[in-house]
């Protein structure tokens, strides 16, 4: 990576900030996309490159015995506990930046991760903002088998089709939707009601 982030991604850290920046305490506490995790925690874990070195994730890392999303999921619960809303925007604010990427990944994989967990949290909350075209179609433009086996999304017999965007993936039933709804079916989560099309949208779909 540069010195500087790719800037679609620094873009997305911004327009985060300044969702951030609106929400309320109680908006804050809220449950995310993310089972488990709150705002606070998606914060959190979004930020965790920037705070921890090297030592201090060797260290996260080992007592987690070797398990990168345990020890991602106990940092980001820690973390929320210890810093406050303030501090923890303000460390997004100050690394908008920052040329983190994720090790032996592509230049898409820091666009995933603010985009994803962006939604995870302005999906959630049923805020109205969309992710700008160009972001959602460099995502678009990388699924792969891979990327969706690593995220554990069950896609047999579903072909997603974008209402907004020219594109599709896999075969059998059309599932449909907005490109970004259908990025986070491809990272498997479950989304609130009324967002997804077609006769098998439900097993895409929170229960109430």
């Amino acid at each position: 990576m540069p010195a500087t982030a790719h800037p679609l991604v620094e873009a997305e850290r911004r327009d985060l900030v300044a969702v951030l920046e609106q929400l309320t305490e109680e908006q804050w506490s809220a449950p995310s996309l993310c089972h488990g995790w709150r705002v606070r925690e998606v914060v959190a874990h979004t930020t965790m490159p920037y705070r921890y070195g090297m030592v201090r994730l060797l260290v996260a890392m080992t007592k987690a015995r070797g398990n990168f999303d345990r020890a991602a999921d106990t940092c980001a619960r820690a973390d929320a506990r210890e810093m406050t809303d303030a501090e923890l925007l303000d460390c997004l604010r100050s690394n908008v930046a920052h040329p983190w990427q994720p090790p032996r990944s592509d230049s898409s994989a820091p666009l995933w991760h603010e985009v994803i967990h962006g939604l995870d949290i302005t999906v959630a909350l049923g805020l109205e903002r969309r992710v700008p075209d160009e972001r959602i179609a460099m995502l678009l433009g990388s699924v792969s088998p891979e990327s969706v086996g690593y995220f554990g999304a069950n896609l047999d017999g579903i072909r997603l089709r974008a209402d907004d965007h020219d594109w599709e993936y896999g075969s059998g039933d059309i599932v449909s939707g907005d490109a970004q709804h259908l990025l986070l079916v491809l990272t498997g989560r479950a989304l609130p009601p009324g967002l997804l099309k077609g006769a098998r949208a439900e097993q895409f779909t929170a229960t109430v």
